[in-house]
């Protein structure tokens, strides 16, 4: 297995012979302004550019979109992938969003499982900020609340689990003691809204993570990136370093982690 880093929550992930994009996020540096609704709006995002051009980042066997929110999913992505890519998303609402893109091969990652090249996709739960607090804020400005996770498994590989949009909350509690992943990637910037709820993880959050399947490499993604971060990538290594936390990985933009397999 291998998992690189592209930008935010856009990473590649190699498993089991295939290489499968999840978020893609492609726009340029500053393309698009703040969230109105969240913390420094007044920041353009993303903050950074991509580490590589978009034509090597596509080019993949498959694409997973954990839900349609504006630095997840883009018209840059939406514009550089093969219309016949195979693309898995979390509801029928999201499929018939990207079949009216123009995509032709759009399928939904069930919770007991999805097949795909000898491997098996499975849905977790997430909540992408408090339920009773955001999803009403969501709705108010026409944004969809609801995001996914994803378990990857296969008997040449390692388990991974991609958390997603989520704080720490019983569905990841859930999915850790259900899979017991080997490899786990959070995104960990505690991107904040105006109420000052946070909307995924926070330090606090990934130490529960870390704390409970203690044997995991976890991966802090999501970072430096959008305007509405509130931790940093330099925050997330201080607290690594004055823990002496050896499985907290947090890899730069564009580095590819490696981990061996079951074989």
């Amino acid at each position: 297995m291998k998992i690189q880093q592209i930008r935010n929550a856009t990473i590649i992930v190699e498993y089991n012979n295939s290489k499968i994009l999840i978020d893609p996020w492609l726009m340029p540096k500053d393309y698009m302004p703040g969230f109105e609704a969240a913390i420094n709006s007044q920041i353009r995002q993303p903050r950074v550019e991509l580490p590589f051009e978009i034509k090597k980042i596509v080019n993949v066997d498959a694409v997973i979109i954990t839900h349609i929110h504006p630095d997840h999913w883009d018209e840059f992505a939406e514009k550089a992938l093969d219309k016949n890519i195979k693309i898995f998303v979390q509801s029928t609402v999201d499929k018939n969003y990207i079949l009216l893109k123009g995509f032709t091969n759009v399928e939904i990652i069930s919770e007991t499982g999805t097949k795909f090249n000898d491997i098996t996709l499975y849905k977790t739960g997430t909540q992408h900020g408090r339920r009773d607090i955001i999803k009403p804020l969501c709705e108010s400005i026409n944004m969809p609340y609801d995001a996914m996770g994803i378990v990857f498994k296969s008997k040449n590989e390692k388990t991974l689990y991609v958390a997603g949009d989520t704080i720490w909350c019983d569905e990841v509690l859930d999915a850790l003691n259900k899979y017991n992943p080997d490899v786990i990637v959070v995104n960990a910037c505690a991107a904040t809204v105006l109420n000052g709820e946070q909307i995924i993880m926070n330090i606090e959050d990934v130490k529960n993570v870390l704390d409970t399947v203690p044997e995991a490499k976890v991966i802090a993604s999501h970072l430096d990136t959008v305007s509405h971060l509130s931790i940093t990538r330099k925050d997330l290594k201080e607290f690594k370093a004055e823990n002496n936390i050896d499985n907290l990985l947090i890899p730069d933009d564009g580095e590819t982690l490696n981990f061996t397999s079951n074989n």
